[in-house]
């Protein structure tokens, strides 16, 4: 996979994004920035001011995704995995649906996917480290570098042998650790503590099936 490296951009997302849509870039591809001024989470939310975080995007072929992953649930699928890398270096990272990264009670990052055209661009901001007490920074001591050379490993290994059914399979078991929370949606925030999880990734609240879309 090619690497772009960045002291500053605006957003890795965005400028992956456009650089795509010109035909100036080509997938596979990463950019990672050490600081970003404008980079976009969910609901269009900038990513969190931290004094030391992880900023990348990345763009792969539809073609090398699993065949039997819901692409409304990829920003589970990849958030899942991005997750047990970190957990493989002992990490108390879970995943909330349907993109967020929490430590306890505490967001630590997100996943943001989307799809252009015939390729899936999908960003993750994780907070390494902050000042302020109402954020949460990662719960281990662990270089950027370390963190990408183990997640582009498992996306390349995984393009053929980590399918959405077994990613799901272990992300299923976890599911209750999200009863206690809540998500947006159509601007109001929706309890997950009666939420029944199906099995295309999306969740099931008073007989309405929602998706992460994200």
């Amino acid at each position: 996979m090619r690497i772009l490296e960045f002291d500053c951009i605006e957003s890795t997302q965005i400028f992956l994004n456009e650089g795509i849509r010109k035909g100036e870039l080509k997938p596979p591809i990463m950019v990672v920035a050490k600081r970003q001024s404008g980079g976009i989470g969910s609901r269009g939310n900038l990513w969190e001011n931290v004094k030391e975080g992880l900023y990348f995007s990345f763009a792969l072929p539809m073609e090398t995704l699993p065949q039997d992953l819901p692409l409304e649930s990829t920003s589970i699928y990849m958030g899942f995995i991005f997750k047990e890398v970190l957990q493989e270096e002992g990490s108390r990272v879970w995943l909330k649906w349907p993109n967020d990264l929490y430590i306890g009670k505490q967001k630590v990052g997100g996943v943001l996917c989307a799809r252009l055209r015939d390729v899936m661009i999908c960003g993750i901001g994780l907070n390494l480290e902050v000042t302020n007490q109402g954020f949460c920074g990662l719960d281990i001591k662990i270089s950027k570098e370390k963190i990408l050379e183990s997640f582009i490993k498992r996306l390349e290994n995984d393009k053929k042998k980590s399918s959405w059914k077994q990613i799901f399979s272990k992300y299923s078991l976890e599911f209750t650790n999200n009863f206690n929370h809540a998500f947006h949606y159509n601007g109001k925030l929706i309890s997950l503590c009666n939420a029944s999880l199906c099995e295309d990734g999306a969740i099931l609240i008073e007989g309405e099936k929602i998706y992460s879309l994200r």
